[in-house]
């Protein structure tokens, strides 16, 4: 192992005499490179070899590329290319290739070497890489897509590109990305070809041998594409992903118009296609800009595309009459709405359209739950406090069994001030029995905090412990103990906090805010402390470091501590704590012991 090590460091000496006599590097530096490679080298020639070790060599020799590169510029020399940098560029990808055939499966790796290739214009090296990780990655589509786009846009070889793409197809022939790509690739080639004839006949030259067909020029390869794909792959998304790649090209009309029929036929009961007809108004009919062109004209312009819009929404509503159709109309409003204008005409004008479609969709009983909300923060926001009390209680009927819903009405109600916010609670409370209904009780007892008197509050807390699971009324006694001392003082706390204790299940945070409770009284007593402790330990110990070591510091910092007891419960916590969390405990108590923690 070691004469080839020596051997490999031999072999580099031709380029470190080069970069020290050209006064690119120093005597000390060269010495510094050999130790480091040095090193390196004997990392990867163990017979346990490691990735890492792999990366760390190709890392550094790319950092030596790199300095060597600045160095060049800074000094304004530029030859003897070959000698130094060629031999370091030969080295990164022999690295690379031994690190690639040991771990194959490591994509991160072959992309490392796509990307270091590209960044130092190794086109003859990248095509090696791009075969053979193809070959061992045919698995993985956007492999193909890069290899191609690689083919098409550096190597200007659409023929290679075209190549790579067929023999993907055959291994995913159901992979909608590698049919947009081809498609697109086919475009592109296509006007590529149309921008290099009108070159031709500008320079009113002879096309000799250059033979331009028709077919291809007006995109006739990208029309079989997309025929067949249409066959094999289904669905309104393909096809419109398809649709806008082809918008891109001024000569693609007819190839737009074939999909547009293929959509409407195929797919008239789709929301998706009855959005992308009613936006395509939008686009259609704009007004040539010129001077004369008035911003009122322009409003005028812009309200009646819009309009044209929400007709084919209406029909399509009418056509198919579905909470997903309800959902792409109300989601156009709204971005409509969104959208910046200086008209206040047409502001109102969308804002009234808006809520006009909202009240549609939920006449029709078909606006999606989500939406309600949006409805709810809207007739709010203006002021329509009748109607927002109106949809939130419709909108309770409609989902009964949805926690948000009534929240949302709860909300909606608090915000008004109503007198009948204790009456949906219990409304609430009844339709959603005790499952996940602890937004409703955490947002029914902070009301009551502010509104009802500490008896009702109190009340209140106690029913909610009863009234939710056993997982989630963990939240509430965590409530209800923060409250009570704030309301109530220390003796009260205490007592609530013993009779709590009676029933499981507890928090780590239950403990630590009575704990703290009891930190901030002016006769902070050790023996109250030692009790929360161990009734947290109790439920935490196993699982805990922390709580060990926050004892162990209690019972050396507190003046009515006893040290001699941190013995024993060292010995307790490396008895109860499981797995790595006895390492841990270890490490701190350790630090603890030297002052450092």
């Amino acid at each position: 192992m070691a004469e080839r090590i020596e051997q490999r460091l031999e072999d580099r000496v031709p380029e470190l005499e080069q970069l020290e006599r050209v006064g690119l590097f120093t005597r000390k530096e060269i010495r510094a490179v050999l130790r480091k490679a040095s090193a390196l080298e004997y990392k990867i020639q163990r017979r346990a070899l490691r990735k890492e070790d792999f990366i760390n060599y190709i890392q550094y020799e790319i950092n030596l590329l790199e300095l060597i590169k600045k160095r060049r510029a800074r000094i304004g020399y530029s030859f003897k290319k070959d000698e130094i940098e060629n031999s370091i560029l030969h080295r990164v990808h022999s690295l690379f290739n031994r690190a690639i055939g040991k771990w194959k499966e490591d994509v991160q790796l072959w992309l490392s070497h796509v990307a270091f290739c590209k960044q130092w214009n190794a086109k003859h090296q990248l095509s090696k890489v791009f075969s053979s990780m193809l070959a061992i990655h045919p698995n993985k589509p956007a492999l193909w897509i890069m290899a191609a786009k690689w083919e098409m846009e550096t190597q200007l070889s659409s023929e290679s590109a075209r190549h790579l793409f067929l023999r993907a197809l055959r291994f995913h022939p159901e992979c909608p990305k590698l049919y947009q790509e081809y498609f697109r690739m086919e475009l592109m080639h296509a006007e590529k070809q149309r921008r290099e004839k009108k070159e031709f006949e500008q320079a009113k030259m002879d096309l000799g041998e250059f033979n331009y067909s028709e077919e291809i020029l007006n995109g006739e390869m990208a029309r079989i594409i997309y025929r067949d794909a249409a066959q094999k792959i289904k669905g309104v998304e393909f096809h419109l992903a398809l649709l806008s790649i082809a918008k891109l090209f001024d000569f693609t009309q007819d190839l737009q118009k074939e999909i547009l029929e293929s959509l409407q036929t195929k797919y008239a009961d789709d929301p998706l296609t009855w959005d992308y007809m009613a936006r395509r108004e939008l686009d259609l009919g704009s007004l040539q800009s010129t001077e004369h062109t008035t911003k009122q004209m322009k409003v005028s312009e812009m309200t009646q595309r819009e309009e044209r819009c929400c007709a084919v929404f209406e029909e399509a509503v009418r056509a198919v009459p579905t909470e997903d159709m309800w959902k792409c109309y109300i989601t156009f409003c709204l971005e409509r709405y969104n959208r910046k204008t200086n008209s206040e005409e047409l502001k109102q004008k969308r804002l009234e359209r808006m809520l006009g479609v909202f009240n549609k969709a939920h006449e029709s009983s078909l606006l999606p739950e989500a939406l309600y909300k949006q409805w709810l923060q809207l007739l709010l926001e203006f002021n329509l406090f009748e109607k927002a009390t109106e949809v939130a209680e419709a909108a309770t009927k409609r989902f009964s069994m949805s926690v948000e819903m009534w929240q949302m009405r709860l909300q909606v109600l608090i915000q008004l001030k109503s007198d009948d916010v204790t009456q949906c609670f219990e409304e609430a409370v009844k339709h959603m029995k005790s499952k996940g209904t602890l937004p409703l009780w955490t947002l029914w007892v902070e009301w009551s905090e502010g509104t009802n008197s500490k008896e009702d509050t109190e009340a209140l807390y106690q029913r909610s412990l009863h009234a939710t699971t056993p997982a989630e009324s963990v939240t509430m006694k965590e409530m209800y103990l923060d409250w009570i001392y704030r309301n109530g003082g220390y003796k009260k706390v205490k007592r609530v906090f013993t009779s709590l204790c009676e029933n499981r299940p507890f928090s780590l945070d239950f403990f630590r805010k009575m704990i703290q409770i009891e930190k901030e009284q002016e006769s902070c007593k050790m023996l109250h402390l030692r009790e929360y402790y161990e009734r947290a330990l109790r439920e935490f110990g196993s699982t805990d470091s922390d709580l060990w070591l926050d004892y162990i510091k209690e019972e050396l910092s507190h003046p009515q501590g006893k040290p001699e007891n941190c013995g024993s419960i060292h010995w307790r916590a490396m008895k109860m704590l499981q797995g790595d969390l006895v390492e841990d405990f270890v490490s701190k108590y350790t630090l603890l012991q030297t002052g450092h923690l």
